[in-house]
């Protein structure tokens, strides 16, 4: 835990540089490039060529020193960047909480939306600068880049919720987020068609 506060965690004040996406005292960071993401897009063939073209980042998340454990309420920034892969929009790797519980997002800047799935129902917040976004308790989530600059969000959520990204890959999120005319268009999560 050397980047995450001492046990007990002290009542403290969290600095939030809303230009540069950080957090301060800072926390750890975590970067996801292309080569982390695999399985997650359609097109494998668009995947393998984005890997080849220099394995970019597709998203960072940067942690407040809040750890992930039971009762604490951890915060971090993402941002996502702009691109498309096989025609779908750069993404998170998506995930379910194991400790079904709720959680919150606010958008800081750029375009993007929050795709929900309850193993049923497919759900679509759009998500611009000053709105929050709302995840139920047992409803798997992903956050997309919709625009064509970096989106970037914070996120607020229980320590304890524990993160299964293995969730995704087995049961997808009902829909993908893709491009179409220059426009959002949603598709089937596992054959690309649209609904």
């Amino acid at each position: 835990m050397s980047d995450y506060s001492e046990l007990p965690v002290l009542p403290m004040s969290i600095r939030f540089d809303h230009a540069a996406g950080t957090l301060s005292p800072a926390g750890p960071t975590l970067t996801r490039r292309m080569s982390d993401l695999e399985g997650l897009f359609l097109d494998q063939d668009a995947w393998l060529s984005a890997l080849a073209d220099g394995d970019p980042i597709v998203y960072s998340v940067v942690s407040s020193r809040v750890p992930e454990i039971d009762r604490e309420l951890p915060q971090s920034i993402t941002t996502i960047q702009p691109g498309v892969t096989g025609g779908e929009f750069w993404m998170t790797k998506g995930h379910q909480h194991p400790n079904h519980q709720g959680e919150i997002y606010l958008g800081i800047s750029g375009s993007g939306g929050l795709l929900m799935f309850d193993g049923t129902s497919t759900n679509w917040v759009d998500m611009t600068p000053g709105t929050i976004g709302y995840i139920p308790p047992g409803w798997a989530h992903r956050s997309v880049n919709v625009g064509k600059e970096p989106y970037s969000f914070l996120a607020v959520y229980p320590g304890g919720a524990g993160h299964d990204y293995g969730w995704v890959l087995e049961h997808g999120l009902g829909q993908r987020v893709c491009t179409e005319n220059d426009g959002v268009v949603f598709r089937d999560y596992f054959t690309g068609a649209r609904p």
